[in-house]
């Protein structure tokens, strides 16, 4: 069960993500007890917590300021977390246990492929469908992770997973646009790359090659912002905005990620 003080960190982050407090905005732990219903001690304690995040910053004299992230800062985070993936799936592919993993990672793919199916057989875009989706592909992450055998890389992504995009096996997902039948074929072929990169650093790490899971993984980390800047801006510029957008828990379009 997560503790007050993450709880109340975990909705004052969501409030800042949101932009309901402007960048430099001082934070009044009076008027957050308030909100929150709670005393000072959980408040403090959720404010020294999203300050090592980088989210607020210690002001002159007491009290924190708000410090949103930028474009710029999930970008580089996304390009942070594709190297930290890339060397786990090259560990993995150097591990002799590696094969205990393998199971679940097919059938993690596998799962991937009906979600597809299932797709195709409604004719559009579904939430339930597309949560199966992205439980399979957490699951692939996830035991990536688990199995590279150096606990700091996954620990490294833990600290970094409350922006956007950045949550282990994060999906692109549009809530932004109508679900017409060229976006639905759009998020059905992103949806398949996604899946064929997923066999391919499979097939790298049951064989053992480390180089071709390593490179892999790597053109597949960063294939979510490249989907949104091609696909969806069309060239114009992002805004954190838009990556809440395409990171939102009930998509109605999707790429595996």
């Amino acid at each position: 069960m997560e503790s007050i003080d993450s709880e109340i960190a975990s909705r004052i982050r969501q409030d800042i993500i949101l932009g309901a407090y402007e960048s430099g905005e001082r934070l009044s732990e009076a008027q957050l007890c308030e909100t929150h219903k709670v005393s000072r001690t959980p408040v403090r304690l959720a404010l020294r917590l999203l300050e090592r995040e980088g989210i607020i910053r210690r002001g002159e004299g007491r009290g924190y300021l708000v410090q949103s992230p930028t474009v710029e800062d999930i970008l580089q985070a996304v390009e942070v977390r594709g190297h930290l993936e890339s060397l786990a799936a090259r560990l993995m592919a150097q591990r002799p246990n590696r094969h205990e993993f393998l199971p679940v990672m097919d059938a993690a793919i596998k799962s991937g492929e009906g979600a597809i199916e299932k797709l195709i057989e409604i004719g559009a875009q579904d939430s339930s469908v597309l949560r199966e989706a992205h439980a399979a592909n957490k699951i692939f992450h996830g035991s990536i992770l688990a199995g590279c055998g150096n606990d700091y890389v996954g620990y490294t992504c833990e600290q970094i997973s409350h922006l956007p995009m950045l949550a282990v096996g994060s999906m692109v997902f549009d809530r932004s646009v109508d679900d017409t039948p060229e976006h639905f074929e759009r998020g059905l072929f992103r949806m398949r790359l996604g899946i064929a990169q997923h066999v391919v650093i499979f097939e790298a790490i049951e064989k053992g090659d480390p180089v071709r899971a390593e490179g892999m993984m790597r053109e597949h980390s960063h294939t979510m912002v490249e989907y949104i800047q091609i696909f969806e801006k069309q060239g114009g510029d992002l805004t954190v905005a838009d990556l809440i957008a395409f990171s939102a828990a009930e998509p109605s379009a999707v790429a595996a990620q």
